[in-house]
């Protein structure tokens, strides 16, 4: 695993938030309220989109719960079970 120095990995996080901050005037006002100075373009067309979005966030989020969940704790015990060959 790389290991970052905390000096480093803020640095790439304010790089991050900076580069998120600016948005030009056009799109900005083609934006809706919520997404207004974060993103490029005309923006959401209808609320379908919002939904679809949501939808896949849902299933990020559950996926990385899930498989945290099963790296930590697999509930496996058979010795011949892959995980004791990794660990």
């Amino acid at each position: 695993m790389i290991k970052l120095s905390k000096k480093y990995l803020l640095l790439l996080i304010l790089a991050a938030i900076n580069i998120s901050a600016y948005c030009c005037p056009v799109c900005e006002r083609s934006q809706p309220k919520l997404l207004r100075g974060i993103l490029h373009g005309s923006g959401p067309q209808s609320n379908w989109e919002y939904i679809s979005v949501w939808g896949m966030v849902v299933i990020t989020l559950a996926t990385l719960f899930y498989s945290v969940k099963w790296l930590v704790k697999p509930d496996e015990n058979n010795n011949n079970h892959i995980k004791n060959s990794i660990f």
